[in-house]
């Protein structure tokens, strides 16, 4: 049987719902969507798609870096995007963060995001 445990993330933000920020089992970690929150004050950086890109990123690599693992180690992300004409710009940025031998990603429009977002990233890694 295997083993499942509650990953709790202190510098990123708390979960706005009935969710976990990650959940660890058989030396994997499967992280929540991680929007451009500043996790001091709960609500968005920015309306700006870079900044909330790159909040949302800093975000996902707390609660990595909580999980005892970190961003080298992302194998799949998918990003949700509430306007796919925001692909370019959260490209840029997110290839600012995985430079080299990148995750394989899917990258999906959305209706809408929590508080407003105009991108959130999940993110599964190994240990």
């Amino acid at each position: 049987m295997s083993s499942r445990t509650v990953l709790i993330a202190p510098k990123a933000p708390k979960a706005i719902g009935p969710y976990s920020v990650a959940i660890e089992t058989n030396g994997m970690v499967f992280c929540a969507g991680q929007t451009g929150i500043d996790p001091a004050t709960g609500e968005l950086v920015s309306p700006d798609l870079e900044a909330q890109t790159r909040q949302a990123l800093i975000n996902l690599k707390y609660v990595l870096e909580a999980a005892g693992t970190n961003l080298d180690k992302v194998v799949k992300t998918t990003v949700f995007l509430r306007d796919m004409a925001d692909f370019p710009k959260m490209n840029a940025i997110y290839a600012d963060f995985f430079p080299a031998d990148p995750p394989a990603r899917s990258t999906i429009a959305v209706a809408g995001l929590p508080k407003g977002a105009v991108v959130e990233i999940e993110a599964i890694a190994v240990k």
